[in-house]
């Protein structure tokens, strides 16, 4: 996407990436809902009827995508290799920094469930979380990457993890599930908000013949950030209970703030 889109509008495309990810992502917990009702609570089989889609998703990788034309010669290298990661400017790795640091700050959506189940929510309809999530998700993801275009991505990025303040401090008091499920929208607009930023920021920040690395790299990082949030948060969770957990997640998201202050990311005009 990054090398067919113009760089003043890949905000906008992958804005738009993320809310057609997202629209499977609602789908799928409504289908679970009609079937958990159906079977009255059988998760088993709901899980099986999951793994048709993932199977027709491997066809598709198969039998549907046309790998592009490889120049004569060319090898294939593992693309994460020290030296094309000393190519990459400062500005993608302070984008690679930020992005870890507000990963930590945004732990696995599974306790979004769990506090869900807390507030009494009925367990045949806890799939309607992810739903709402992704539905507030996908309505926000195509028309602030767009914004982002114009808009400076620090601000954006900022205004995003303020968002997620306030889904933390909802959740943090959610006991009934009204509120939970208010806290539950706010999350899905702060990754409508950020997602999507995130990608066009590093896509902006990353020289031209290391994109490739540069997205796994940043994907690398965020992945592990998100293992160890989810893992703290696990912890947090036990032997404190969900207030403190989404607390905790609140306070990363001010530590992140200070980090956009200290610094800018970009050395673009959006900065």
């Amino acid at each position: 996407m990054a090398d067919i889109t113009p760089a003043h509008l890949r905000g906008a495309a992958y804005g738009l990436r993320q809310s057609l990810d997202t629209i499977g992502a609602f789908l799928g917990p409504l289908l679970a809902v009609a079937l958990m009702l159906l079977w009255a609570d059988n998760f088993r089989w709901v899980f099986w009827v999951a793994v048709v889609p993932g199977l027709i998703a491997v066809a598709l990788l198969a039998f549907g995508i046309t790998e592009p034309a490889r120049q004569p010669g060319a090898k294939r290298v593992n693309p994460i290799k020290l030296e094309s990661l000393k190519k990459l400017s400062v500005p993608y790795w302070w984008v690679v920094g930020v992005g870890a640091f507000f990963t930590l700050a945004r732990f696995s959506e599974a306790f979004l469930v769990l506090r869900a189940m807390q507030g009494g929510v009925p367990i045949a309809l806890v799939p309607l979380v992810m739903v709402a999530m992704n539905i507030v998700y996908a309505l926000s993801a195509y028309p602030f990457g767009k914004l982002a275009d114009s808009m400076s991505h620090t601000r954006l990025l900022a205004a995003g993890i303020l968002v997620l303040v306030a889904s933390d401090i909802v959740l943090a008091h959610g006991n009934s599930w009204p509120v939970v499920i208010f806290g539950v929208a706010l999350w899905g607009l702060h990754m409508g908000l950020t997602q999507g930023l995130l990608a066009t920021m590093v896509a902006q920040s990353a020289p031209t013949g290391l994109k490739g690395t540069a997205f796994g790299f940043f994907n690398l990082v965020s992945g592990l950030a998100m293992l160890v949030a989810s893992v703290v948060a696990g912890q947090l969770w036990d032997r404190f209970g969900a207030s403190t957990t989404f607390y905790a997640g609140a306070g990363f998201c001010i530590a992140t703030l200070f980090a956009l202050v200290i610094r800018p990311m970009t050395r673009d005009s959006r900065t």
